[in-house]
């Protein structure tokens, strides 16, 4: 009996963490179902190489390509996935979470199974989980971010989330969504920012520790990811499977999710080790950050569903 064949192609840096997961998702299908999976793990190259005539792809297909089901399965940022269903991007606001206890009762419950479920409802994606892919974003600058002053004017990279953008709005920052978390690098040596959202796992893997001279662990959100499908392919099983499958990308997730968390200690001691200060916000200036956060809180009431926000916030 042939294998089903499941194309996961991973198209965000740094690539090792996305394949980890990838890894853990097989292992886990294949042990529940005698192996009955083939899971061919792909970079973008190589998809092209083998699955699409040589013509290269970029990460900004990959939504595409899940849609139309040229693969079955990737991991993309979650902001992305707001193109389908835009209370995605409710997760960016912030200080949203009070820790990762609350991010973890919001995103394996029913907010989060809601969140996810609006996707297929405007295309054939299915998103099955939600991983960190890093957890709090920090923002690697040129200088030191202790007080909401030391943002004023600063050309900062942030994500493409309209959230992300009228949040540094808020704090007098010069917000860049056009740049890529791959591009930051470049940007800031030709002069064109001097700082940008990012998280800890991908200092060292884009070498931002090169282009960026202090790491401010600013803590403003949580940079999400999510594990995806075709949805036609996922439907395409019985239910036994499609349970199995489904169980797997959430334990998979949960675990990322976890790593992350266990793997900062590790980063911040390598960042000392390297000379590159982590600096924190001082409390006072947390606190104004928070109060000025609310102006975002207003900008958005009439975006969302109504009563999403709230109800992220009562399960902290």
């Amino acid at each position: 009996m042939s294998k089903h064949h499941i194309r996961w192609v991973i198209a965000h840096e740094p690539i090792g963490l996305f394949l980890k997961a990838a890894e853990r998702f097989s292992k886990e299908v294949n042990e529940k179902t005698n192996g009955a999976f083939n899971i061919e793990v792909l970079s973008l190259t190589d998809y092209a190489e083998k699955y699409n005539g040589g013509k290269k792809v970029t990460k900004h297909d990959l939504l595409d390509l899940i849609n139309s089901g040229a693969i079955e399965m990737s991991h993309i940022y979650t902001t992305w996935l707001a193109d389908y269903n835009k209370d995605l991007h409710a997760l960016d606001l912030p200080f949203l979470f009070e820790g990762h206890e609350h991010a973890d009762r919001v995103l394996e419950g029913d907010i989060g199974t809601e969140l996810l479920a609006g996707v297929s409802k405007n295309s054939n994606v299915k998103g099955l989980s939600f991983t960190y892919s890093g957890g709090y974003r920090i923002v690697p600058a040129k200088t030191a971010i202790r007080n909401l002053d030391d943002f004023a004017g600063l050309n900062l990279r942030t994500s493409r989330s309209p959230v992300a953008v009228e949040t540094f709005k808020a704090v007098g920052a010069n917000p860049m969504p056009h740049i890529e978390l791959e591009e930051m690098n470049e940007a800031a040596d030709a002069g064109v920012i001097d700082s940008g959202e990012s998280t800890y796992v991908r200092i060292f893997p884009l070498k931002q520790n090169e282009s960026f001279d202090v790491v401010n662990d600013t803590k403003h959100s949580l940079f999400l990811t999510s594990i995806i499908a075709n949805t036609d392919f996922f439907n395409s099983f019985d239910e036994e499977t499609k349970a199995i499958l489904q169980a797997a990308a959430l334990n998979t997730a949960r675990e990322e999710r976890r790593e992350s968390v266990r793997d900062l200690p590790q980063i911040i001691a390598e960042c000392e080790k390297n000379n590159i200060p982590v600096v924190e916000l001082t409390s006072e200036a947390e606190a104004k950050f928070k109060a000025l956060s609310k102006g975002v809180y207003d900008k958005f009431k009439d975006y969302f569903t109504p009563g999403l926000v709230q109800r992220i916030q009562a399960a902290a």
